[in-house]
């Protein structure tokens, strides 16, 4: 007999949609983020994503189907603050109120020592500016507060929107890096990000999003082997000659003529086995370089169809390429 039980842990997805008029912002999409990894959520602007993210909050109420976090729908929590940490939107803070007093405020109306906003405070680095009003803070330290307020409750559960926005590199590197650590403490972390290189080195799982509905959803590793491309780069005085011999091969051959100057991409065959075919047709070599595509490209690729506005290339950076 197959159980029915739900587990209790993350936040799960079922069914969930949720309409405007007659524009569907999130299409029946399923999807769990589980504890123990960093997932991270990515899409195009307009894809579903903050309104996927306000529902899971219940900030917005689906039009359809459910998600739940801890086995709940959040609304009925009875401590909220104590079940699930959320930064959507940093600078949602009076600006006449101190860093202090806004996490004081936060942590009596659900019930929280006042001794943790001290905690906290330190936690994200603003201690020295505790008693600094919120409207004079940059965005960067607008973030930190955020995260302090997410943090306030000592959830099991992190949602973060943009946590790295106006952060400076040390900024993102212990954003990073406080991410992972929750992460390998057994929470439940989930992130939308647009900056892919962030995303790369923080996310274990990745749940893409497009036109409201999941275009992808597995880890990291299996999201590149299906959607990043390779390619051998060859560079040579012999340009043409080279193409030719690498094609008559059966290789798939691709000539770019970048301010660099003309080289190939080449699929099909290792580098050192290109390398070893052109020798023996006498063909020198300048370079011969295994070129790998990022998490953007493959984000690219994967969501060329789903972005709702697209800007094209001047004519000047696509030409010369087949």
């Amino acid at each position: 007999m197959t159980s029915t039980h739900e587990p209790r842990a993350g936040i799960r997805a079922r069914g969930l949609t949720k309409t405007f008029g007659s524009k569907t912002a999130v299409n029946g999409i399923d999807f769990a983020v589980e504890p123990g990894r960093v997932t991270g959520f990515l899409g195009p602007n307009g894809a579903g994503k903050s309104t996927t993210m306000r529902m899971i909050l219940g900030l917005d109420a689906p039009t359809a189907g459910d998600v739940k976090v801890n086995g709940h729908r959040y609304a009925g929590s009875p401590v909220p603050l104590r079940e699930i940490g959320a930064l959507l939107e940093a600078h949602a803070v009076h600006p006449g109120r101190s860093a202090r007093d806004h996490l004081r405020w936060l942590a009596a109306s659900n019930g929280i020592p006042t001794t943790r906003v001290g905690e906290v405070l330190e936690l994200v680095g603003l201690d020295s500016v505790a008693v600094q009003r919120a409207g004079r803070f940059s965005l960067g330290m607008g973030q930190r507060l955020g995260i302090a307020a997410a943090m306030l409750g000592d959830p099991s559960v992190l949602v973060l929107d943009e946590p790295v926005n106006g952060l400076d590199p040390e900024g993102i590197r212990w954003v990073r890096t406080f991410a992972r650590q929750l992460a390998d403490e057994g929470r439940t972390v989930f992130v939308s990000s647009h900056l892919m290189t962030e995303m790369a080195l923080m996310a274990d799982h990745l749940i893409v999003i497009g036109q409201g509905s999941i275009l992808a959803d597995c880890s990291m590793q299996e999201f590149m082997a299906d959607h990043a491309h390779s390619y051998v780069r060859v560079k040579t005085g012999d340009i043409d000659v080279a193409a030719h011999v690498l094609a008559a091969d059966g290789l798939e051959v691709g000539r770019h003529d970048p301010p660099t100057g003309p080289e190939l991409h080449v699929q099909g065959l290792a580098a050192a086995g290109i390398g070893e075919l052109l020798g023996r047709h006498g063909i020198l070599l300048h370079e011969l370089t295994l070129v790998s595509s990022s998490l953007e490209d493959a984000f690219m690729t994967l969501t060329a169809d789903s972005v709702e506005y697209s800007a094209h290339a001047p004519a000047h950076q696509e030409a010369g390429v087949r």
